[in-house]
């Protein structure tokens, strides 16, 4: 059993406040995906934030008291500004490249106008000018992950879907195993339901420092968390992670549903071995120490490992302002992102 208390929660300034994009409309945060290399917290919101030296990714330091904004960079390489609707990121196995994925929740089949939203990126850790995509078309100058596409087509069965989740674990030799979590399925995009499926391909980085996919992508899990008594709400899968210090996968849950006219969100968080994981069996939810479930008040979106005994946990409060125990303050300005850290016993 895994239980956690929260040790601190605040919000990120992520960009100026007050900015405007093209159509007079104010860009608001919406923090989706999270990753500690080690010494920064990079973030990637799942909308754009304009400006020639500005991008949905970004870093800020982490010190011992925290993230630090006002040590924050953007990551402007073009293949990066040009990906939209970022949704997860992680480290390959061996913690030497950045991954991040977007949604692949829309495609034009007669046109190339939205492959910006299929899009796996790979970058040197620390070298984010070095960013190219995975399993590109083979064509020449058509941009996205298309051939990856395919195969989660293939993989998961429905013409519509969702990938919140991305997680890279060990493998065999220089192998690793490279998961995607899926968040909805169905047959269109006002035409589906909320699951927690997994699904993944072994891989290994090339001499280009490239992801090369080396088996078929096929499910590796699913878990329904309605099933347990703790949880009110439906939601599916919006994170994944991999905590190699315990050789574990925490999975994150959001939901967001409206409840006698009022619009509730949120979110659970789960744990697994690996073991338990390959073996197919239920995932645990992470607890209050006291034993009740750890029901987070904002729609987490994003989790990072940051050591042995420590969460980060990014929210996604798409147009909700509101900050609830975050901060004494009613509501946040759309340039922040909430966060809280949790720690682990």
């Amino acid at each position: 059993m895994t239980h956690a208390t929260i040790s601190q929660q605040g919000t990120l300034h992520c960009f100026p406040a007050g900015l405007r994009d093209e159509q007079g409309a104010l860009v608001n945060v919406e923090v989706s995906a999270v990753l500690f290399d080690g010494q920064r917290m990079i973030l990637a919101s799942d909308k754009p934030i304009p400006g020639e030296t500005r991008s949905a990714v970004f870093s800020v330091a982490m010190t011992d008291n925290g993230p630090d904004d006002s040590q924050l960079e953007y990551f402007t390489a073009p293949l990066i500004k040009r990906a939209i609707k970022y949704e997860d990121m992680s480290l390959t196995a061996d913690g030497r490249h950045v991954l991040a994925t977007t949604g692949f929740d829309r495609i034009d089949g007669e046109s190339h106008d939205l492959n910006d939203y299929n899009h796996l990126l790979i970058w040197p850790l620390g070298q984010p000018e070095k960013v190219q995509a995975v399993d590109p078309d083979p064509r020449d100058g058509v941009e996205g992950s298309l051939e990856l596409r395919l195969k989660l087509n293939d993989a998961i069965g429905f013409p519509y879907y969702k990938i919140e989740g991305l997680a890279a674990v060990p493998g065999e030799q220089d192998e690793g195993l490279l998961l995607f979590g899926i968040r909805e399925q169905g047959q269109a995009f006002d035409d589906f339901r909320y699951v927690s499926r997994i699904v993944g391909a072994h891989y290994r980085i090339d001499e280009n420092a490239n992801l090369v996919f080396t088996d078929n992508m096929r499910e590796y899990y699913a878990f329904e968390p309605g099933q347990h008594p703790a949880v009110r709400f439906d939601c599916g899968l919006s994170s994944l992670e991999y905590d190699p210090y315990h050789q574990r996968l925490f999975l994150l849950n959001s939901f967001e549903v409206v409840e006698q006219g009022q619009e509730r969100i949120g979110g659970y968080l789960w744990s697994v071995s690996l073991e338990e994981f390959y073996a197919g069996k239920p995932p645990t939810l992470v607890t209050t120490p006291s034993g009740e479930a750890l029901e987070f008040e904002h729609k987490a979106e994003g989790l990072a490992v940051l050591d042995r005994d420590r969460l980060f946990v990014a929210y996604d409060n798409d147009r909700h302002l509101g900050l609830g125990s975050v901060d004494e303050r009613d509501e946040r300005h759309a340039c922040e992102a909430p966060y809280t850290m949790l720690q682990l016993t």
